[in-house]
């Protein structure tokens, strides 16, 4: 699949948002065929062939050109039609190899990883609700209480907060695979380290938030005055199996990874 046009330009101003997540979820707005976007090609390659950014992916593409990850590109696209997100990864996807002779394929590697299990046999944790069990998508999620507004506030797009009040940091997203429950645990502040895989043996789509206290990793005050306290609240780990009824076993298992054979600058408009 291709756009019917599409303009590739170096992006020099203000960073303009998209019109959509560029993400590995599901989330979308319909754009009648219209994509905008203003980031550097290493975005856009996560996006297109929708790679969760786990540190196996990242060393691969840390091997790649500097100006990847570091200049941004404003591409404006039309496609026929009102298409679906994984129908723009497709169009993406030819875009990238035409206009920067990207080349690229997937490898499975036997790497380290954490396998995502029930604490429990067959009994999820409390936050780990089934999606029907939960508001339907065209409305925001439950309130996390203290005047905050629904979270998380839509399906398919991962979401993160500070609390406020406590200082907890707060994760979630609705109508959820656990397999891209698992995806997401690269890219939730957790300290990993490693892939996570789904071995839950849960089917359909699920709503879940997570609450966990986080680790202090600031600077030392230059001041030298005392640090400011750590929130209290569980670890992200105690969150994981009391929250959402879930734990990590360190293992090793088959990750997809996409290696970049071929990448140049992009060719003029």
């Amino acid at each position: 699949m291709a756009f019917e046009v599409a303009s590739v330009k170096p992006s020099k101003g203000a960073f303009a948002p998209p019109d959509f997540p560029l993400d590995s979820g599901d989330g979308y707005r319909a754009t009648g065929g219209l994509f905008r976007a203003d980031f550097p090609l290493s975005v856009y390659i996560e996006f297109a062939y929708k790679l969760w950014p786990n540190e196996e992916q990242r060393r691969e593409l840390s091997h790649l050109p500097k100006w990847v990850a570091g200049d941004r590109y404003t591409i404006e696209a039309r496609a026929a039609g009102n298409v679906t997100k994984d129908q723009m990864r497709l169009m993406v996807q030819s875009l990238l190899a035409e206009r920067f002779q990207l080349a690229a394929h997937f490898e499975t590697r036997e790497v380290p990883v954490f396998a995502l299990t029930l604490a429990k046999p067959g009994k999820p944790g409390p936050k780990l609700i089934p999606h029907a069990y939960g508001p339907p998508c065209d409305r925001p999620g439950a309130s996390p209480g203290r005047g905050m507004a629904g979270f998380p506030p839509a399906c398919g797009a991962l979401a993160a907060i500070r609390k406020p009040d406590s200082g907890l940091m707060l994760v979630g997203d609705r109508d959820v695979t656990m397999e891209v429950l698992a995806g997401s645990f690269s890219v939730i502040p957790l300290r990993l380290g490693r892939p996570v895989i789904d071995r839950t043996g849960l089917q359909g789509s699920f709503d879940f938030t997570l609450e966990w206290a986080p680790e202090a990793n600031g600077p030392p005050r230059p001041d030298g005055g005392a640090a400011p306290p750590e929130p209290a609240g569980p670890t992200a780990l105690e969150a994981l199996h009391d929250q959402l009824g879930l734990k990590l076993e360190g293992t090793k298992g088959p990750v997809r990874i996409l290696v970049i054979d071929q990448v140049e600058r992009p060719s003029e408009n």
